[in-house]
């Protein structure tokens, strides 16, 4: 899959050329509609050849060129492409310049244009983003980490507080000799060994989620309700809004299990996220602040280098890709992200700013 710096790579390398960009839905459950992707994919591409003979394009025979090398791929790898979700390529008519399947949903799309369409793949960045799931007691802990559709239990991360059988016979001292500590037993002194142990193995946790998790991963927590209420306390502030608990999160949990519990408990927060982020945006642009709402404010913003989250819904994405295109690029060269919203968040961008809005670094006249 292409990381968020490659994409811009071909943006920015391709931008002069000739390209055909492919997009393809494989996400079929039902193995009767397994084969649909490339029924779209067929008329697309006969719709657009027809659109460039008609015209009398002197780019067919580039166009033919593209698409037969575009063909060799799916031909080549079929099997393992199309066991994701959708599958994306890029070609021009001397070479193909990505071509690979991807863990998300994709538009069945194809365009022949100057540059790729880039804005469609800014969906699939999005299965960059880890999400952990951390499932303890006061005893033990598990670690999953999900990345581009896929789940791993992190080696060296389960560790056990259990502190054995202390019985009073084990810790009696020798007759004359006194501790000093008026009452205290074998149980008392086990019992403090557990908490220090589950203090330490939290605190390692609330690290190695700080480590894991990076400038946007989600966290997502399980177990019994006391540890995760402790652990919650050690993350630290920059994890707030990335963080969920899951009370159908527990120990004995399969990977597959675990991987169906945080897709949707990272959806939930994602869709909660983006919300907020559109509120935030919006009430910032209307009081002069940093935000910009709209295609000629953002266009603005972004051409001005001042744009840290660029907003885009899918909608606006589908209604007007070469301004989706243009703005994508923008906001990669100067290393901001770029989120597609869809669902009730992309519905409050179109209402907001009709699609596309901005999330500043700074603002105009002002030091960054």
């Amino acid at each position: 899959m292409l990381t968020r710096e490659r994409l811009l790579e071909l943006f920015q390398d391709l931008r002069d050329q000739e390209v055909l960009s492919v997009y393809v839905d494989a996400d079929q459950r039902d193995p009767a509609q397994r084969d649909t992707w490339r029924v779209h994919l067929e008329r697309e591409i006969s719709r657009l050849r027809r659109t460039l003979e008609h015209a009398g394009d002197a780019d067919l025979a580039a166009f033919d060129a593209g698409w037969n090398l575009v063909a060799r791929e799916l031909t080549a790898g079929e099997h393992t492409s199309m066991s994701k979700r959708g599958w994306v390529a890029f070609a021009t008519s001397g070479q193909v310049w990505y071509a690979d399947g991807v863990p998300a949903h994709m538009p069945n799309l194809v365009a022949w244009q100057r540059g790729i369409r880039a804005a469609p793949y800014v969906r699939a960045l999005k299965q960059e983003r880890p999400v952990l799931a951390v499932l303890l007691d006061g005893r033990r802990a598990r670690v999953f980490e999900h990345v581009e559709g896929s789940i791993n239990e992190l080696d060296g991360v389960t560790a056990d507080t259990e502190v054995g059988d202390l019985s009073d016979a084990g810790m009696r001292k020798r007759a004359g000799r006194s501790s000093g500590v008026r009452g205290a037993t074998s149980t008392d002194q086990g019992q403090r060994l557990r908490e220090v142990a589950a203090d330490r193995l939290r605190k390692e946790l609330a690290d190695l989620i700080e480590q894991r998790s990076r400038g946007d991963g989600i966290v997502v927590l399980g177990g019994t309700g006391d540890a995760v209420k402790r652990l919650l306390a050690l993350l630290p502030r920059s994890l707030e809004g990335r963080v969920a608990q899951r009370a159908s999160l527990h120990l004995d949990m399969s990977p597959a299990e675990v991987r169906e519990e945080i897709r949707s408990a990272a959806g939930d927060l994602s869709e909660q996220g983006h919300l907020a982020l559109v509120a935030g945006v919006a009430d910032a642009a209307r009081a002069g602040g940093k935000g910009a709402l709209g295609r000629d404010e953002t266009l603005k913003a972004l051409e001005g280098k001042q744009v840290d989250t660029l907003l885009l819904s899918r909608s606006f994405i589908q209604e007007h890709p070469a301004a989706a295109d243009q703005a994508v690029g923008l906001a990669f060269s100067q290393g901001a992200y770029a989120e597609e919203l869809s669902g009730e968040a992309g519905e409050r961008l179109d209402q907001e700013g009709h699609g596309i809005a901005a999330r500043l670094r700074f603002q105009a006249g002002a030091a960054e």
